[in-house]
Parts: structure tokens; sequence; C-alpha cells
């Protein structure tokens, strides 16, 4: 590819990752995350082991202006974006019905809304060139119901329709888009949403962001629409289409107490 390559989320974990293996394989960089110190700390390792030209713009996109804001500081002086990895998400642990609106409100920004708006910022300039490529990071948790995470997995299923649906409309527009689904993955996730207590998320097999970024990365690449990371959560996944929603749901539950 001859553009850029945007990464939201991309001061750790995954985005960072993927920021990482992009330049690796010489592609030029817009990095995007709230913190502006840890995102220069990663475009300088990364300009100093790959010698790679970034860009670095921070931006909240849990604000309704932050997509556009993002979008126009990205495409400035005439870069064009023919890689879009939208990364950034959050999440809250916690009944629907206690406290909680202000992380669960800037869960569905961030999750739904922005994803939603960068890819429409980008799908048709996109097109028009005749190639591109829109990577979205959603979760096995969007297959699944999510009792004490209900919203984040919420979010995460439209990301999986939402991605399924526009590969489908791509279809011959030399447009790629593909959803990638990790299961637990070593990142600041579980802290930032207050899951570091549960000993389901201490016990249950993790992936390293490294490896997640990578699957993530060939998939994008070959242009599969649909990629799950790692034998377990395949299977995870292969379960979940099949069996009964209700009692899928209090077995959940049950294991998250």
């Amino acid at each position: 590819m001859s553009g850029w390559t945007l990464v939201t989320g991309a001061s750790s974990g995954i985005g960072a990752a993927l920021a990482r293996i992009a330049a690796r394989e010489g592609q030029r960089l817009i990095l995007t995350a709230r913190r502006e110190e840890a995102l220069e700390r990663l475009a300088g390792a990364i300009r100093d082991a790959h010698g790679a030209e970034i860009a670095v713009v921070p931006a909240d996109l849990g604000q309704p202006d932050g997509p556009d804001r993002l979008w126009s500081q990205a495409t400035a002086g005439g870069r064009e974006v023919d890689f879009l990895v939208n990364n950034a998400g959050l999440g809250r642990w916690g009944r629907f019905a206690e406290d909680g609106w202000e992380q669960e409100q800037a869960s569905i920004m961030v999750n739904v809304a922005a994803t939603t708006r960068l890819a429409k910022l980008a799908v048709a300039p996109m097109a028009a060139a005749g190639r591109g490529r829109i990577l979205q990071i959603a979760s096995v948790a969007g297959v699944l119901p999510g009792p004490g995470m209900a919203v984040y997995n919420a979010t995460k299923a439209y990301v999986v329709s939402f991605s399924e649906s526009l590969a489908e409309e791509m279809r011959g527009s030399g447009v790629s888009v593909t959803c990638v689904c990790p299961g637990i993955t070593e990142t600041e996730f579980q802290e930032t949403a207050g899951m570091t207590h549960l000993k389901a998320i201490e016990r249950a097999p993790k992936q390293s962001a490294g490896d997640v970024a990578e699957h993530a990365f060939r998939a994008a690449m070959a242009g599969r629409r649909f990629a799950v990371p790692g034998a377990a959560n395949k299977a995870l996944v292969l379960a979940a289409r099949s069996a009964p929603r209700g009692v899928l749901a209090r077995l959940i539950a049950l294991s998250m107490r």
C-alpha cells in the first residue's frame, strides 16, 4: 500500500502491537489514543526499530466530535489512509442496574459510534481509489451474552454484525473488511474495566497482545472477513453459536461470580 495506516487505541496492548507489526511490514503510521506521552514513546521506539514514518494524533473518541476531528488531522497535508485499524475499546464490569452510566456511555461512544464513524469516513475514499483495508477488533464477547458486561458485549456484537455486513457490501470494490474476535488478552483492559478481582478471569487462559495482533494483521492482509485467534477461542465461538442462548447466559453468569 502507498498510503497510511491509522491505528486507534495505539498507546498500549493490541493497538501498540499492531502498530509495531505494520511498521515492520513497511507501512507508514498514524497513531492515535488519548495518552499523548504514551503515543510519543511508542512512536520513538518504532522509529528506532524500523525507521518508519509516523504521525502522532492524540484524540478522545469518546467525545461526539472525536472521530471527525481525528480524521481531519489524520488526513491533513494530503495523507491518504488506506488501512484503518479500529482497535480502541472500553468496557465496564458490573450489574447494569448499578451505577456506572458514564463508563457505559463511553463504551457505546468508542466501541460503536466512533468505530462506525471512522469506517464511514474511510470507506468512501478507499472505494473511490479501488483499494483499502478496514480491520475491526471486536471480541469473543461479541458472540456471547454478557451478564456483568451487558453493555460491552452488546457493543462488540454490534461490531461483529456491522463488520460482516460492510464486508459484503464492499465485495468486489477492492476494499476488504476484517473482524477479529480475540478472547482474554494480556492488556490493560481487565484493570480498566474493573475485572481483576474475578477468579474466572484470573484462571482463564490468556493470549499475549503480540500474538493476537499477529493473527489480526495476517487476517487483514489476507482479506479475511472473520477471524478468531487461538484454538480455545475458536471452540468457544463455535459452541456459542449453537448453544441455547438462555443456558449460555446462565452458565456465563455462574462462572463469573
